[in-house]
């Protein structure tokens, strides 16, 4: 696909011109256009004798029948619109006249397009790489996804069942395709190979289509790294070949300084990334928590990547909760995008200063401690957030293997998090009995968190529905009381326009309208 982001300045510059000229114009132009019609209503007021026709044609000449179709027409057009409104947020979540307003309305009247956050990786020249805003993120990457050919295929070995979808796989891959394969405009021979391993469906397949690149050229790190993650049938091996893709990676970079592309820095960031990984695999979690930090400190752009989850894991392991404390306070902000790992780990410091002296008969005899207390909203607020993830904890669910792509308060993210750090959980006596009095205490099987609220424009349809319903069935019975309301209500509604008349022929002279009208 042609990359269209850089070409062309003079006319995006163009188009954004025009889209500030009209934003800044539109709201004059409105005053304008009302103030004419204004004028031409009160010019025509007289010669066309407007309040006598219509007074006439609304007032007199139309039988309440013609009223009690209009109502009804009315009523069944709302009604119409009610039913697609609803039909379309019970499968969308949202409006539809909403999402068309927002869309396409909003840009043109000034409102401010959503910007894009700050990227998974980030570019050559420090600059991030668009991704999608956070509001649009609904699956996420995995921080913790296990390798595939060391790690998934022993299910595999065992059952001869596939312990990915393919939806999940599919997603893989196009992430792989997107941050490890540079533009089509740029692709080197290997890379095209790469493209199509990615894609591959058959995991040998991909392996094949990696010798080949290989083959193509020896510096073909991407190819090492599918390799790592799925022909490698051991952690040690996957971080040999890892360590190999990394010296090709850092050769690549510096061989090229003026001339490598961000695809280059994305795939050194992602194989240090799952180095870390390995070593924490291995039992060597120090080298595992100093890598992690380097990585953070060497790309700070990386928030979306989710990093500190490595990290807060890796830490959780090493007991040492002041640092783990010192990560949350750092990345445990309103502003930035929650995980189960962030409000869970929260939950879990704050229990475990309490849990081990917690009995829920003292507790009820005597009260919460304000400890305790705080523990219990920590522990609320993480249910809130995900509340599939205590029947994990609790082993009320058999667990599965966690899959590589998660959606964030979903039962895969509750997977994914207990997956690793249940045995945290065990490790602090007494916190799992502290979540289990809370989680059986306050909360239902089911989650209505967070409670999804009507959109405007289905009240509104709605009310407008009934309204226009009940004037037709109130015109179909009482014709005369509704023509006498009728009256009462144009002429209310013409009132402010007579006055306005009246003050205009105070304040001007007659002989100017009377040439006015004249013209």
């Amino acid at each position: 696909m042609e990359d269209t982001t850089g070409s062309n300045p003079q006319s995006l510059g163009f188009t954004e011109k025009l889209k500030s000229w009209l934003s800044w114009s539109w709201t004059y132009v409105c005053f304008i256009w009302f103030g004419m019609v204004l004028i031409m209503i009160y010019v025509l007021w007289s010669p066309l004798k407007l309040q006598e026709t219509l007074t006439s044609v609304f007032l007199n000449t139309l039988t309440p029948k013609f009223y009690v179709a209009l109502t009804g027409t009315s009523s069944l057009i709302s009604g119409l619109i009610l039913i697609f409104e609803w039909w379309y947020f019970r499968k969308y979540g949202t409006s539809f006249i909403e999402q068309v307003s927002v869309s396409h309305l909003r840009p043109l009247l000034g409102g401010v397009e959503s910007s894009s956050t700050t990227g998974l990786f980030s570019s050559v020249n420090g600059e991030a790489e668009p991704r999608p805003s956070v509001s649009e993120c609904k699956v996420w990457r995995n921080p913790l996804n296990l390798f595939r050919g060391a790690e998934y295929n022993r299910y595999t070995w065992v059952t001869g069942k596939e312990p990915l979808t393919y939806y999940d796989m599919n997603l893989s891959a196009q992430d792989h395709q997107t941050f490890f394969t540079g533009d089509t405009q740029q692709l080197r021979p290997e890379d095209a190979v790469m493209q199509k391993a990615w894609r591959e469906r058959n995991p040998q397949a991909r392996i094949r289509a990696a010798y080949q690149a290989i083959e193509m050229n020896h510096e073909c790190a991407a190819a090492y790294v599918l390799l790592a993650e799925e022909e490698a049938t051991t952690i040690t091996e996957a971080e040999r070949l890892f360590k190999k893709a990394l010296t090709i990676g850092k050769h690549v970079i510096t061989s090229t300084i003026l001339h490598h592309s961000g695809k280059d820095i994305n795939l050194l960031v992602y194989i240090k990334r799952r180095l870390a990984m390995c070593a924490r695999k291995l039992g060597r979690i120090k080298e595992a928590v100093k890598m992690m930090r380097d990585l953070m400190k060497e790309f700070p752009l990386l928030g979306m990547l989710n990093i500190h989850e490595n990290l807060l894991e890796a830490l959780l392991e090493l007991q040492a909760y002041a640092d783990v404390q010192a990560v949350l306070a750092k990345y445990d902000d309103i502003s930035l995008p929650k995980s189960a790992t962030i409000c869970y780990t929260s939950a879990l410091l704050k229990a475990r200063a309490v849990s081990d002296k917690f009995s829920p008969e003292a507790a009820s005899r005597r009260g919460l401690s304000t400890a305790e207390m705080n523990a219990v909203e920590a522990i609320h607020r993480a249910v809130e957030f995900n509340p599939h993830v205590p029947k994990y904890l609790l082993e009320m669910k058999s667990l599965i293997l966690p899959p590589e792509h998660i959606l964030k308060r979903g039962d895969s993210e509750a997977v994914a998090y207990a997956f690793f750090h249940l045995q945290h959980w065990k490790r602090a006596e007494g916190a799992l009995n502290l979540l289990h009095c809370t989680w059986e205490g306050t909360f239902h099987e089911v989650s209505v968190y967070p409670k999804k609220e009507l959109p405007f424009f289905i009240l509104f349809t709605a009310g407008l529905c009934s309204f226009t319903a009940i004037l037709a069935m109130l015109t179909h019975q009482f014709p005369e009381l509704m023509g006498v309301f009728a009256k009462a209500f144009f002429s209310t509604l013409f009132a402010p326009l007579g006055f306005f008349a009246d003050k205009m022929e105070s304040f001007m002279p007659s002989s100017f309208w009377h040439q006015l009208t004249r013209i």
